[in-house]
C-alpha cells in the first residue's frame, strides 16, 4: 500500500507539474499576444463633415458603438470580475481619459477597421472583424461623427487581465478576442451600398452588427463566445423563426420580445438594432429570408 500511495504521489505531483507548465506557457502566449505591435498602412479614408455624413456617423455609432461604449460615446466599465479582471470600453471624447485627442482620421481607421489602437498594439474585444467590411464612405461618416463629440470626463483606466483570464485567453475560451490577427488585412471589402429594402443591404448590415458572431458562420445556430451566454437560435428560414412574419421581426428588434412572448437575452444587441430605420430592418428581413433553409447547428 505504502508504495502505491508513493507511485500515486509521484503521479499526482507529476500532474500538476505538467498543468503549472502548461499554464504558465498559456500565460505567457496572451502576454505576448497583448503587447505585440503591429505596424502597417492603412487605406485613406475621406472624412467630410456636411450634415448628411455627420447624420449618417451620429446613426451609424448609435447602432454599433454605443452598446459598449456608452450612449455618449464615453465608455463605461465593459466587464468586471474580481477573478478575472477588469475591461473598460475606452472613453472615444477628447475629454480626460478619453483616446479622442489622441486619435487622427488614420489613427481612427486603424482602430475601427483593423483592431488597433494608438498605441500599435491590439485592441481588446474590438469587433474589427465585422466592421472591417464597413465602406470607405460609412467608415468616413463615423470618424467624422466621432470628431465632434463633445468631451466627456471619464478615466476608466487600462484593463486588467488576472492570470486565470490571460490563460483563458490563450486557450481560447472567450472567443476572438484580439481580432486584428484574425482579420485578412488586404481582404476585399464591398463598395458604398444602397441605402434600400434589398438583400444586398441586408447582406452589408448583417456582417456590420456581427449576427455570425453569435449564431453562426451560416446563421444555424452557435455559441456567444461569452460562456455565460445563452445558445444562439437558428435564425434561416430552417429555424424557429420560419413562422414569423416581417411585422413580428419588426416588433422582436425594436421592443425585445418574441412572437411567442419571450424576452430576448441581452446577450442579443436588439437594443441597438431598435436604432435602425425602417429601411434597414426591412433589408435585413429580406436577406435572412433569402438565406438557404438549414438545419439548426448546420455546418
Amino acid at each position: 500500500m505504502k508504495r502505491f500511495l508513493k507511485w500515486l504521489g509521484i503521479i499526482i505531483l507529476v500532474l500538476v507539474g505538467i498543468l503549472a507548465v502548461g499554464g504558465g506557457i498559456l500565460y505567457a502566449s496572451t502576454g505576448r499576444r497583448l503587447s505585440k505591435t503591429y505596424d502597417f498602412p492603412v487605406e485613406t479614408v475621406a472624412v467630410g463633415n456636411d450634415t448628411a455624413v455627420l447624420e449618417r456617423g451620429e446613426h451609424l455609432a448609435t447602432i454599433l458603438c454605443t452598446g459598449c461604449h456608452g450612449s455618449n460615446l464615453g465608455g463605461t466599465p465593459f466587464f468586471e470580475d474580481p477573478s478575472l479582471g477588469s475591461v473598460p470600453a475606452s472613453n472615444l471624447t477628447s475629454g480626460a481619459g478619453g483616446v479622442g485627442s489622441q486619435y487622427d482620421d488614420a489613427s481612427w481607421v486603424r482602430a475601427i477597421r483593423h483592431g488597433v489602437g494608438y498605441d500599435d498594439q491590439a485592441l481588446f474585444i474590438m469587433p474589427a472583424g465585422d466592421f472591417y467590411h464597413m465602406s470607405d464612405e460609412d467608415l468616413g461618416a463615423v470618424i467624422a461623427y466621432l470628431k465632434t463629440l463633445p468631451p466627456v470626463d471619464n478615466e476608466l483606466g487600462e484593463k486588467q487581465l488576472k492570470p486565470l483570464t490571460r490563460i483563458l485567453v490563450a486557450a481560447g475560451a472567450f472567443g476572438d478576442v484580439l481580432n486584428v490577427e484574425t482579420i485578412d488585412h488586404e481582404g476585399p471589402r464591398p463598395g458604398y451600398p444602397t441605402e434600400e429594402a434589398s438583400t444586398a443591404y441586408g447582406d452589408y448590415l448583417t456582417r456590420l452588427v456581427g449576427c455570425t458572431t453569435c449564431h453562426g458562420d451560416n446563421l444555424a445556430g452557435g455559441q456567444d463566445p461569452d460562456p455565460a451566454a445563452p445558445p444562439a437560435p437558428n435564425i434561416t428560414p430552417g429555424g424557429s423563426v420560419q413562422a414569423w412574419t416581417e411585422e413580428d421581426f419588426f416588433v422582436a428588434m425594436q421592443t425585445g420580445i418574441t412572437p411567442s412572448g419571450h424576452q430576448l437575452s441581452d446577450f442579443m444587441p436588439w437594443q441597438a438594432l431598435a436604432q435602425m430605420n425602417d429601411t434597414e430592418l426591412q433589408a435585413i428581413w429580406l436577406y435572412l429570408q433569402d438565406l438557404p433553409a438549414l438545419p439548426d447547428n448546420a455546418q
